[in-house]
């Protein structure tokens, strides 16, 4: 990879079916899927028949990858509202899931289902997935092993599933604490090079905590059958741009850390414990609370925000994308985390209803000035 020259992302956005009328999941994926397949949009089925993901080409700009993410969402709502159902972006459910899932009819699903037992609900959970172009494995890993300290910061800044059955969790991203109680779940271990990192996937699947290689659900990981690392820190973002923002974060930290791993420069050393730590204070307080730096130290979350967009900074100016950032992160520090806008709603009339409406409208708009 050539010095400077930033390295192509694309994103997948994942989704969840509501009923207008009671807000809870219904199982029209199957419906909706087959209305836009024809249209030659890359969207897929998920474990349960109320989720589905959009995924954009292969992107080298801020533009395409906001043409393709805005597009998508317009055209997966357009489908779910002829199909009786509200398309929204939010971590997890926020009233109760069904009592039996309702699976996508594949044997891997089953199997997963029948492996893990309760432990199902964990997949019903959304997200926004960043892949990153890489140029081997070896540089992929050293690449999570540099931004391992930054995950804290950028669940904190999407963090976006305060409620679940209807109550709040008192999380900023219940998505975050359900999917972690997935045995193969979690913070992406220091790698130091290939043969460490095969032996964790090893070691994982010997122990049964993961059938296959795609259930390593590291919050970075080297993508199955992709030359891409993939970021799935966050929880589905309320907009696309929020989706967009943590994309071009993403990939200027990469950018950056890729430098460094060409000069020589060692990762930072973070105990998992502390790693763990900070990403559990992350998704408890979201970007209106406090977090926990690299030192195990109570720091307001915006400070490392501030840090993480420091770190950005040089690989954004280069690749144009600085101005679109402070313009989309401007907007997000005025209006909240996609956490703070939903308790908002709730409060003013403490009614799941107005939650419900917020999800739905801002699925498919832009956040406002």
């Amino acid at each position: 990879m050539r010095r400077g020259r930033p390295p192509t992302f694309g994103v997948e956005e994942e989704f969840l079916l509501l009923h207008p009328g009671t807000g809870r999941p219904v199982p029209r994926a199957p419906e909706v899927l087959g209305e836009v397949a024809a249209n030659g949009r890359r969207f897929t089925a998920e474990l349960t028949a109320f989720q589905l993901e959009s995924n954009t080409p292969v992107c080298r700009t801020a533009d395409e990858a906001q043409r393709a993410l805005v597009a998508a969402r317009h055209e997966l709502a357009a489908a779910a509202d002829r199909h009786d159902s509200l398309l929204v972006a939010t971590g997890f459910s926020p009233l109760a899931l069904p009592d039996s899932l309702p699976l996508t009819d594949k044997p891997r699903y089953h199997r997963i289902r029948d492996r893990f037992g309760q432990l199902l609900d964990s997949h019903t959970a959304a997200g926004c997935h960043v892949h990153v172009g890489m140029p081997d494995l070896a540089t992929g890993l050293a690449v999570s092993d540099h931004l391992r300290p930054h995950l804290p910061a950028l669940l904190a800044l999407t963090a976006n599933s305060p409620f679940c059955g209807g109550r709040d969790t008192g999380h900023a991203s219940w998505r975050s604490v359900v999917w972690s109680r997935l045995p193969s779940a979690g913070p992406p271990p220091l790698h130091r090079n290939p043969d460490s990192y095969q032996r964790s996937v090893q070691l994982l699947l010997n122990s049964g905590a993961a059938l296959d290689r795609a259930m390593i659900y590291w919050l970075v990981r080297p993508a199955v059958h992709l030359s891409t690392l993939e970021f799935r820190i966050s929880d589905a973002t309320g907009t696309a741009e929020e989706s967009l923002l943590l994309a071009l974060l993403i990939r200027a930290l990469a950018s950056t850390a890729l430098q460094d791993v060409a000069d020589g420069r060692p990762a930072p050393e973070l105990p998992d414990q502390r790693l763990r730590l900070a990403l559990w204070r992350a998704a408890h307080d979201g970007l209106e609370g406090s977090g926990l730096d690299a030192d195990g130290d109570l720091v307001p979350a915006r400070t490392l925000l501030e840090k993480l967009l420091a770190a950005a900074r040089p690989a954004l100016e280069a690749s144009g994308d600085a101005e679109l950032v402070d313009d989309i992160l401007g907007r997000v520090l005025r209006h909240g985390s996609g956490a703070h806008r939903q308790r908002r709603a709730h409060d003013r009339r403490h009614d799941m209803a107005d939650v419900l409406a917020l999800l739905a409208e801002q699925t498919r708009t832009a956040l406002p000035d």
